[in-house]
């Protein structure tokens, strides 16, 4: 496992200030703590190679967790080992395994070319000449940076930066790489080239990812594993597609003929707890059955025997409307 918590616990005490004048001199005297459990035992493993969402509604512990994972915060309770290290106990030597990348923060130089950052980055993590030459040439390839290599921090678009912090934590070539909302107020055309690199990344390089994000595009796109979290508690580790399968039971067959459909209702007689409604014209039907108690076949069957099928589909349902009602506590 190159990812692993047990009985992982996280506990922050939060001063109480009550109002008013009276209430702001209490609390320089004497001050009064709450505690919050930000992450309430939690288990999981990540292998080396995996890419797994780790989501949760705001405040959920997600952003708590991945402070623990790079060793900015330590456990109150519990464990938690990363690439076989402690990461609050040997931060220098987690900094070395891992990437991070947090959307709304950057950390580039502001001022200075992104070229020169990385120039810095490779004396801070003493990389050989030829692995940054190479590395180095690989990212800007890849990430289509040509354009702005030299360019300062400060000049580049939301977009431009967001590719140049993906390089500049991969330059050392990690291990691993935590996302936090790595594609948040970018445009679809760039979002699109940042899911094709870190799904190429995963697949190629096997550098394994975790990624956090309320984007569940990126979710579909980059990951094959979703673990829930709410309320500090994990609620669902599993393979996303099993997610749908297990809980989205819902679907719908479109089928389009080439006359007027004239007859659905007698058609769907026998079956009263289908709802339908018709395509504009009659000439089609969209019909909403549970999956597990209706084939699609034999929907399209009812029709086919007397009606010239033009087209038809099967809609699938989103991952969002699963995960909302996961977080709902509807499932």
């Amino acid at each position: 496992m190159i990812i692993e918590t047990t009985n992982l616990n996280k506990t922050f005490k939060q001063a109480v200030k009550k109002p008013g004048l009276a209430g702001a001199l209490k609390h320089l005297v004497s001050q009064e703590y709450v505690s919050k459990e930000a992450v309430k035992d939690i288990n999981f493993s990540i292998n080396e190679g995996e890419a797994v969402a780790y989501v949760g509604p705001n405040g959920a512990g997600k952003s708590t967790t991945i402070k623990m994972m790079t060793g900015i915060l330590h456990p109150t309770s519990g464990k938690i080992q990363v690439c076989g290290i402690e990461p609050y106990k040997k931060r220098m030597e987690n900094a070395k395994n891992i990437g991070v990348v947090f959307g709304q923060r950057t950390q580039l130089w502001w001022d200075i070319p992104i070229r020169e950052t990385y120039a810095l980055l490779k004396d801070i993590y003493e990389i050989p000449e030829q692995i940054y030459k190479d590395q180095l040439d690989m990212l800007v390839t890849l990430l289509e940076m040509e354009e702005f290599l030299y360019l300062p921090a400060r000049k580049l678009s939301l977009g431009q930066r967001m590719r140049a912090d993906l390089a500049a934590s991969l330059i050392h070539k990690p291990k691993i790489l935590y996302l936090d909302e790595p594609t948040i107020g970018l445009d679809i055309v760039i979002k699109k080239k940042i899911r094709t690199f870190l799904k190429e990344l995963n697949q190629n390089s096997r550098t394994t990812i975790l990624l956090t994000t309320h984007d569940l595009e990126d979710i579909e796109d980059i990951c094959e594993r979703i673990v829930i979290i709410d309320k500090g508690s994990l609620i669902y580790d599993g393979n996303l597609q099993e997610v749908k399968d297990t809980y989205a039971k819902k679907r719908a067959i479109t089928i389009e003929a080439t006359t007027k459909i004239s007859d659905a209702n007698q058609r769907l007689a026998a079956y009263p707890e289908l709802e339908y409604e018709m395509l504009e014209n009659n000439n089609g039907i969209k019909i909403y059955f549970d999956r597990f108690e209706y084939r699609a076949t034999m929907l399209l069957n009812l029709f086919s025997q007397d009606y010239d099928i033009l087209d038809f589909k099967i809609d699938e349902p989103k991952i969002e409307s699963v995960i909302m009602k996961m977080y709902t506590g509807k499932l």
